[in-house]
């Protein structure tokens, strides 16, 4: 008689096993006392991140002034991200228009809250959200990063195990809970980026989601979809820009991140069964948004749009999808999609972005590929975060 195993065991071995090798793994990548740091940027990469020509940023080094950049073989010129924020308040000084150079908040303009959804997970929707966030964070702008996922990819990539890190909390959770909530500066984590702050996630954040119910039929203190909003509210001023990284299911979680939202991004495989998955998570969404409106939620946003990530130019299926998107939706989809790269997904093997790893860890071609592709995106996304704050048409 064949013999069953008890599932709850195996998948708990399963686990356990996963969990070591994956801290030996990230032992071996980054030893317990190596402190994470980001690589230096080439002076031709400060130059485009900056918007000025490589010779100006030359000229600055040979008169003395700004930064002083380390010299590699060759005379190149390498800078750190500290040094590349303070060349950008070493130009705003001296710029001809306020913002050239630190883009960010000015007074009278709102705290930027972009939710990065997907009900469907392997749409890139981490991916988006990490490499919009530390794009924003290297032009210039505060930008807090919140992992609301408990799976914890974003944690992930930004050098933060969830099991060994997070033993004793420090999520989003003990900000939001409605027993004994802390002050979400005490739960904000500085990063090895500049300009990048980060609230990481764990399967603590799953509490409010069982905790919720509970708290609607005590009627205890404020509506649950406030919870995230107020809780931003304590920080408000340390930032420009926030993303939210959402969980792949419409739970309490993601109604709060909308509830607490100024714009709302939505990530799109193009492909027929992620698209038809797509249209059932926007009717419940809608239902779902549309009970909270009507209990005194805010669903008033600057901004919504779609983007097609994991993008295969070649695919003709896929082709027609965008296409199908685009006579659908027509401004609501973002006119650059984000193209399926092997430097992406090579990049993720050891936690890292595009915007951390070095370019020669790819060729040319497939690197420059993939990072002008992000860039549209992103610069994309830039636009309409300008245009919320009444400085620029949104492209």
């Amino acid at each position: 008689m064949r013999q069953q195993t008890r599932i709850d065991r195996l998948v708990g071995e399963h686990a356990q096993a996963l969990s070591a090798r994956l801290q030996a793994h990230r032992a071996q990548l980054f030893p317990p006392d190596a402190k994470r740091q980001l690589r230096k940027f080439t002076s031709g990469e400060v130059a485009e991140l900056l918007g000025v020509k490589d010779a100006y940023l030359r000229k600055l080094h040979l008169e003395g002034r700004g930064p002083e950049p380390e010299t590699r073989a060759g005379g190149r010129r390498y800078y750190t991200p500290a040094d590349i924020q303070a060349l950008r308040d070493m130009l705003e000084k001296g710029a001809k228009s306020p913002g050239t150079y630190l883009p960010g908040r000015r007074d009278g303009d709102h705290l930027q809250v972009i939710t990065v959804i997907n009900f469907k997970g392997g749409s890139g929707k981490t991916t988006t959200a990490a490499h919009l966030a530390q794009k924003l964070a290297l032009d210039g702008y505060r930008v807090l990063a919140i992992d609301l996922d408990p799976q914890a990819s974003l944690s992930a990539l930004h050098g933060v195990q969830p099991e060994f890190d997070l033993a004793d909390g420090g999520t989003l959770y003990d900000a939001i809970r409605y027993d004994d909530p802390v002050s979400l500066r005490d739960i904000v984590q500085q990063t090895y980026f500049t300009n990048l702050d980060l609230i990481p996630g764990n399967l603590e954040l799953m509490e409010f989601e069982h905790e919720t119910p509970r708290a609607i039929v005590e009627r205890s203190g404020k509506f649950f979809f406030t919870r995230i909003g107020d809780a931003l509210a304590e920080v408000e001023q340390d930032y420009d820009i926030v993303v939210i990284d959402c969980p792949p299911q419409l739970g309490f979680l993601t109604m709060s991140a909308l509830s607490a939202a100024t714009a709302i991004l939505v990530t799109v495989h193009p492909q027929m069964l992620d698209v038809m998955s797509m249209c059932q998570f926007l009717l419940m969404t809608s239902n779902l948004l549309e009970v909270v409106a009507e209990a005194g939620g805010d669903m008033d946003y600057d901004w919504m749009r779609y983007v097609v990530t994991r993008y295969e130019p070649g695919d003709g299926p896929q082709n027609q999808m965008v296409s199908f998107m685009r006579s659908m939706f027509g401004e609501y989809v973002l006119n650059h999609p984000v193209l399926k790269s092997t430097a992406i997904s090579d990049a993720g093997i050891t936690k890292q972005t595009l915007y951390e790893v070095e370019r020669s860890a790819f060729t040319r071609a497939t690197y420059e590929r993939a990072m002008e592709s992000l860039n549209a995106v992103n610069g994309e996304i830039e636009g309409l975060i300008q245009a919320a704050w009444g400085r620029k048409e949104a492209g």
